[in-house]
């Protein structure tokens, strides 16, 4: 037989060579003739498509995670010229996805919306919502999604915890639910094969939730023996299930116990609010308990702050230290103060008793003179009155000098009780002065040294027990000695005052503002690593300018330079504060207006 030549020949040869060799008339059979009569040799037959395939894979779209998966099975098959794998990526592709059409979502959803809906013990809506986003963080594919949500709402409507069945469906590898899923409705169930990470977690998860128990949840029961004991018994029950009957036992017990923790929050809170409103009655009612309630202004005014805004521990602390200082000098000056009234008493008591003896011996001489008289009249001679002239002249004499004593003791008993005044209203504006501000500096009512030294102490001692950063900054008012000279002392004292008052404004409320000395503050920072201080120092830069200072309805723009350093576990005050004091000079040299760190 002649090879023929156009193309149309050798199919009809082809076809004539199918039927004669009794050969099945498929591709593969067809191809294998036509090259045979075509002579085109083997390696021609076989070449691999390489520019086909390429454009078609190029023609994909890569829009979801699943059409990303395919086109880089495809890539790789065509890097390897592999048409086995390639055709195998796309006929899985299109069998994975035809599948998806048998998958009944529309019933899914609505049972899944019925057991949301519905009410179930021990799953409320937070737990349920907490399911299904797992389960939809979880799936891979939409055949996968779909057997968890049906587990998940089977597990609803069973009222069982919905992390039951999706440690079920975790338990299971992805590749052996996606060859699960020629049946999607059916409920999937343990693999037997190796376990899954979730599994592998489950013990981990079990100490974790013990742990927490015991060093969390017990450690705020001190005061409350038993159910203390009850949180560790419940870490023990914690650590041993490893069932579900098992874990809805111990679900049962902490529902119990929280019920009874709930109890103990809410007697707490009453016990709170009534001690809060015990003490603002006590508050209320002091200026009763006391002789003058200037001597407690300063102890009402500390407790009422505390009690009108939200308690810290920064601010209790601060009122501690605040309460002791006025306590110890109010009892000193109150001491004093008793004793000055104490002296005027007794005074005022010798004055009376003085009057009373001075208006007795008026009374002795007025019986005296009347005795006097009736002798006169019973005189028949001159002779007979000169004995009693001379008695009437004795006891005037002695009236007299009566007289005159008790004025001069009358002048210097009233010079001493204005001296006893003029004390006891100087101790009262002593102790009236003890009543404010005994850590604070008084022009600005910020910390003085003193009040600095006690809370650098405590920010210490706080920063070492939580391992945190505590910040130290030292600010200096630029050019003041000008404004002082310029505008007068009470201008610079306002421009003090001004600045501490943006200052707080700016700030946070953990934070500590101290006068160091002058123009010059201390902030102390907690929580607060060097380059957050630094922000917060040019913050506060940026915020002073806006707000201008006005003295005499003139305009002064102030600034100040600053220093920042971090504390260090070898630094005291002195040395952390030279630091901070030194890169503040370096801002000054630097032209001011400006903040460094340390």
């Amino acid at each position: 037989m002649a090879n023929p030549s156009n193309p149309s020949e050798i199919a009809r040869e082809t076809l004539k060579q199918l039927m004669v060799r009794r050969l099945a008339p498929s591709p593969d059979n067809y191809l294998a003739i036509y090259n045979e009569i075509a002579g085109v040799t083997d390696k021609s037959a076989e070449a691999f498509p390489e520019r086909e395939l390429k454009s078609l894979l190029l023609a994909l779209p890569k829009e979801t995670p699943v059409q990303q998966r395919l086109a880089r099975e495809l890539d790789q098959a065509l890097k390897t010229a592999n048409w086995e794998d390639y055709r195998k990526g796309l006929v899985d592709f299109i069998v994975e996805h035809s599948a998806e059409s048998d998958l009944v979502w529309n019933d899914l959803i609505a049972d899944l919306l019925r057991q949301w809906d519905a009410k179930q013990s021990g799953l409320t809506p937070a737990r349920k919502r907490e399911s299904l986003e797992r389960v939809l963080n979880t799936a891979k594919n939409n055949e996968l999604l779909f057997s968890r949500l049906q587990n998940l709402t089977k597990s609803w409507s069973l009222n069982e915890p919905a992390a039951d069945s999706i440690e079920v469906a975790d338990s299971t590898s992805d590749t052996e639910t996606e060859g699960a899923m020629a049946s999607p409705v059916q409920t999937a169930t343990p693999a037997t094969g190796p376990l899954s990470r979730a599994s592998e977690l489950l013990p981990e998860l079990r100490d974790i939730f013990a742990y927490t128990l015991e060093t969390v949840v017990a450690t705020q029961l001190d005061d409350e023996p038993e159910l203390a004991n009850q949180v560790k018994a419940l870490a023990a029950s914690a650590r041993k299930a490893s069932t579900i009957k098992a874990m809805n036992d111990l679900l049962a017990e902490i529902k119990r116990f929280a019920f009874r923790l709930e109890f103990l929050a809410e007697d707490r809170n009453e016990l709170r609010t009534g001690l809060l409103k015990l003490l603002q009655l006590v508050i209320e009612n002091v200026s009763e308990l006391v002789i003058d309630d200037g001597w407690m202004s300063g102890q009402v005014a500390v407790v009422r702050d505390i009690v009108a805004k939200p308690m810290n521990l920064r601010m209790v602390t601060d009122a501690e230290h605040r309460l002791k200082e006025v306590i110890f000098k109010q009892s000193q000056l109150k001491h004093s103060l008793v004793e000055a009234k104490e002296a005027l008493k007794q005074m005022l008591a010798g004055f009376v008793d003085h009057l009373a003896e001075f208006a007795d011996s008026t009374s002795d001489y007025h019986d005296k003179i009347e005795v006097c008289a009736e002798k006169i009249s019973k005189a028949n001679d001159i002779s007979q009155l000169e004995n009693v002239l001379a008695e009437v002249i004795k006891e005037t004499r002695i009236i007299q000098l009566n007289a005159q004593r008790s004025r001069d003791d009358l002048r210097l008993t009233r010079e001493r009780v204005e001296a006893a005044e003029r004390r006891v209203n100087e101790l009262q504006q002593e102790l009236d002065k003890a009543s404010t501000l005994v850590r604070h500096d008084q022009l600005t009512g910020s910390l003085n040294r003193k009040g600095l030294e006690e809370t650098f102490e405590v920010e210490v001692a706080r920063a070492q027990r939580r391992k945190s950063p505590l910040c130290v900054a030292l600010l200096d008012i630029d050019n003041f000695k000008k404004l002082n000279d310029t505008l007068g002392h009470d201008a610079g004292d306002a421009a003090l005052i001004h600045l501490v008052s943006v200052v707080r404004e700016t700030l946070r409320p953990q934070d500590t503002l101290a006068r160091f000395g002058g123009e010059e503050f201390v902030i102390l920072l907690p929580d607060t690593p060097v380059e957050d201080a630094t922000k917060a120092l040019v913050r506060l830069q940026r915020e002073l300018t806006k707000r201008i200072f006005l003295t005499d309805n003139e305009k002064i723009l102030i600034t100040f330079s600053a220093g920042v350093t971090e504390y260090r576990t070898s630094d005291t005050q002195a040395t952390v504060t030279k630091r901070a004091d030194e890169a503040m000079y370096a801002a000054k040299k630097a032209g001011k207006n400006r903040v460094i760190s340390a």
